[in-house]
């Protein structure tokens, strides 16, 4: 990528002087006549270096480092002059620039100067990158060798992923709790133009407003309250690459405004600062809720909405695409023994078999977790897995039926198919017939969340095992949230502690929920 180097000096000759010695370096060049139209300039796209003169009329070159420093202090500036003494250079130096070259000077002397600069502003922003969490990339899979599967539903989702890569484009990507949104997150960087650039996550669920703020659009020294130090965020330190923002239907009214500007100015204000900061993220943003219907209840901004869903990708549960239990199975085994350096292990038919009957209501992730838990507690000089080591971690009563799948009965107890655009747990998507609505595959009816007798529906299903079903995917739908999910379901914290303990006690329910 060339090296963008902005040229600040009120001479036009000496502007086009060095602007054509550092064209023919390589760098891309960017010139202004004075200091507050390079702070302009700064604020919109920041370039990877600053070459200024010292003495310019109305703001001298120190004085434009210190205001540089203020918007980037990881921005190098060389200082330029024809009347460099030690005292000069010393101060220039505690104002932080990183370089200071008396005129005249040879083209190579600033070419030189200029490529260290950047190379240690390039590893001070790796740091960075890293400590924030955007750790290097050392899959062994890349691009749409990620997504694993072969099913319909899975080809077109890579479809998807192929058709969006190359645009600058928000892209909004759907699906239930554990289905592998961050991972197709992934595949659209690595296909993308910026891929050499960062690629930062942040889960929006995770944060309390005012630490989210913070983590995103960065603070000032002083801002607030153990606020020692200037603190770049996530979108300043995803800059010309790729930012995530996981369940960004979890955020605050507040802070979906600030969002809402930054997708469309692509600029933003530290907390605390009043300098615009310009910056080329492109963002990736994930939901497992309906966001549509979120929009039109008041929980979350319809225009935020329509900002972020410009490129959707839908990404269908597990359980309706069953042929990939397979190949995702055998993926995750294969991952486990050579990182545990075990022996090459299989399942066995009869494993696979009940695997790939399995309802799987925590999707991927949860098979993840069983491939795992099966791997490690085999015996570790057996090449295979048997069932038996599987099966007591399987839900009771999240075997998928040979039977047609049904509704919950309705108030006049007739249990009724389910139409071919309901069996998925969602309607095709949203729930106005566009991708991303995530509901229950179960709803229950009214008043079924009662102990009275059990009454056994065709497909061996009870009315006990619909509830059961539905709170836990309702509680997994808010992440092990009670407080959601019993508001959700119309039911009391406590009534929703009960009969969880009741079911974590008679093994019907995994023991982590």
């Amino acid at each position: 990528m060339p090296r963008s180097v902005l040229v600040v000096d009120d001479k036009e000759m000496m502007r086009d002087s060095v602007g054509s010695t550092l064209t023919r370096a390589g760098f891309t060049v960017r010139t202004a006549s004075d200091a507050r139209s390079a702070l302009k300039d700064i604020a919109q796209k920041k370039p990877d270096a600053v070459v200024t003169d010292l003495n310019m009329p109305g703001m001298t070159g120190i004085e434009l480092v210190k205001q540089i420093n203020g918007i980037d202090e990881d921005l190098p500036v060389i200082l330029m002059t024809a009347f460099g003494t030690i005292e000069t250079a010393v101060q220039a130096m505690k104002n932080g620039a990183y370089d200071f070259i008396t005129k005249p000077f040879e083209g190579d002397e600033l070419v030189i100067s200029l490529k260290r600069a950047i190379q240690h502003a390039r590893l001070v922003h790796e740091n960075a990158i890293l400590r924030a969490g955007g750790a290097r990339n050392d899959s062994p899979r890349l691009g749409l060798d990620r997504i694993i599967g072969g099913s319909d539903a899975i080809r077109k989702v890579r479809e998807q992923v192929r058709a969006v890569a190359a645009s600058h484009g928000t892209v909004l990507i759907t699906g239930e709790s554990g289905v592998g949104k961050e991972v197709v997150a992934h595949a659209v960087h690595d296909l993308s133009p910026r891929v050499e650039s960062p690629f930062l996550a942040v889960n929006c669920a995770a944060l309390n407003e005012s630490l989210l703020e913070s983590e995103l659009f960065g603070h000032e020294r002083g801002a607030f309250t153990g606020a020692d130090t200037l603190r770049k965020g996530r979108f300043e330190l995803a800059d010309r690459g790729t930012l995530l923002l996981d369940e960004v239907s979890e955020v605050s009214p507040q802070i979906q405004a600030k969002l809402l500007r930054v997708l469309q100015e692509r600029a933003f204000e530290r907390v605390g600062s009043s300098t615009t900061i310009g910056v080329d993220v492109r963002v990736v943003a994930t939901s497992n809720r309906d966001l549509p219907h979120a929009a039109s209840m008041g929980e979350f901004r319809q225009d935020l909405f329509f900002r972020l869903n410009v490129l959707p990708i839908q990404i269908p549960p597990l359980r309706d695409r069953l042929e990939d239990v397979e190949p995702l199975a055998a993926h995750f085994v294969e991952k486990i023994c050579i990182r545990d350096g075990r022996r090459r292990t299989e399942f066995t038919p009869e494993a696979m078999e009940l695997l790939s009957g399995y309802r799987w209501p925590g999707n991927v992730r949860e098979l993840q977790n069983i491939c795992e838990r099966a791997v490690v507690l085999s015996d570790p000089k057996a090449t295979t897995i048997d069932r038996v080591l599987i099966e007591p971690w399987l839900m009771t009563g999240k075997i998928v039926p040979k039977a047609t799948p049904l509704r919950a009965a309705p108030a006049n107890g007739q249990a009724q198919p389910m139409r071919a655009a309901q069996s998925s747990g969602h309607h095709g998507g949203y729930s106005n017939g566009q991708p991303g609505a995530f509901r229950s595959t179960v709803q229950p009816a009214v008043g079924s969340f009662t102990e009275s007798k059990p009454v056994t529906l065709p497909g061996d299903r009870t009315l006990a095992d619909l509830e059961r079903d539905t709170i836990v995917a309702t509680l997994q739908r808010f992440n092990g949230h009670r407080q959601k999910t019993a508001k959700a379901l119309g039911i009391g914290v406590r009534t929703l502690g009960l009969k969880l303990k009741k079911w974590k006690e008679e093994s019907l329910v995994s023991p982590n929920l």
